[in-house]
């Protein structure tokens, strides 16, 4: 690329001097909250890309409202995160956490776990993370049903997508729920008391969203009365989650630190998507990737093989 570009590699000190004078800014560090505060009242990147498949760190105003394209890295994490979810299905269905602590006690004791098979699992977002969790949780025999913004019948990957409105009805059902949206004024929040209470009781939750998105407070209440049989949780409010949270010692949640999409080669796929986009953007083509600001994410067509090459809408 250093052919093509002057390649200006800067900390989060430098932002608000050199970005009036770039034309593409890459979002290495896409954790940062530098940039609101940095991004100059007048010209800036015309191309924004993140090194994320959320962007909701990146949807203040001022960014929101310029001419900028905004691109993600989707299709780096679906697979990583659908079989992170999957296994901590796996991980809580057969008390694998037990297992380990009646190791380190050298206790031998007999008892019975669930089968997953059979079961039945709703997962949240109609997006390609969503439904690469739907095609990784049927393959385990897992019953499951795809919320998205919007109805759809006849979808040829996965048969309906249900409403966001159809959600309430569906989570009665569910042994499982995933949730794996983006985080935007409609989800805000939506994990709540209420929401844990229309579950089946015993229902357990898994959280790949993003942490704003639930309640956790309330999640903590469901699973101290066990209203929630369970829960796996990558993503919280503040991250890293300090060490004084009473999440850490909630019971049967698995928490890790916000890692189920990567890999031991997820750097070099988020340079690739990266460097794809650059040839496009040099060449005047579609850019992939592209983010609707009003909405806050990549909408999916209708057919997932079209969504693979979606360009700007």
């Amino acid at each position: 690329m250093a052919a093509h570009a002057e390649l200006v590699c800067i900390p989060e000190d430098r932002l608000a001097a050199e970005l009036p004078h770039a034309d593409a800014l890459l979002v290495w560090e896409f954790g940062t909250d530098a940039l609101p505060g940095a991004w100059p009242e007048r010209g800036g990147p015309r191309w924004v890309h993140t090194a994320s498949a959320g962007v909701d760190r990146l949807m203040f105003p001022a960014l929101r409202d310029s001419e900028a394209i905004l691109t993600n890295s989707r299709g780096v994490f679906e697979q990583p995160i659908a079989e992170y979810v999957a296994g901590q299905i796996i991980a809580l269905a057969k008390d694998f956490a037990g297992t380990y602590d009646r190791q380190r006690e050298h206790v031998w004791r007999h008892r019975v776990t669930q089968r997953v098979w059979g079961t039945r699992a709703v997962v949240l977002g109609g997006g390609p993370i969503g439904r690469a969790v739907v095609r990784t949780l049927r393959a385990l025999g897992i019953e499951t049903d795809l919320v998205g913004r919007t109805r759809r019948e006849g979808d040829p990957e996965v048969g309906t997508v249900h409403a966001f409105d159809e959600l309430d009805g569906l989570l009665a059902r569910a042994d499982w729920v995933v949730c794996a949206a983006p985080l935007t004024e409609q989800t805000q929040d939506l994990f709540d008391a209420a929401t844990f209470a229309r579950m089946k009781r015993g229902a357990r939750f898994v959280n790949v969203g993003r942490g704003p998105m639930v309640v956790e407070k309330d999640l903590l209440a469901a699973l101290e009365e066990g209203q929630l049989g369970g829960a796996a949780l990558d993503v919280f409010r503040e991250e890293p989650l300090p060490a004084d949270n009473p999440l850490w010692d909630a019971p049967n949640l698995l928490v890790s630190p916000h890692m189920s999409a990567d890999t031991d080669t997820w750097l070099d796929d988020l340079a690739e998507v990266f460097a794809d986009n650059f040839t496009r953007w040099r060449a005047g083509r579609p850019l992939r990737n592209v983010v609707d600001k009003e909405l806050g994410y990549v909408p999916v067509a209708d057919a997932p093989q079209a969504a693979a090459e979606e360009g700007p809408r």
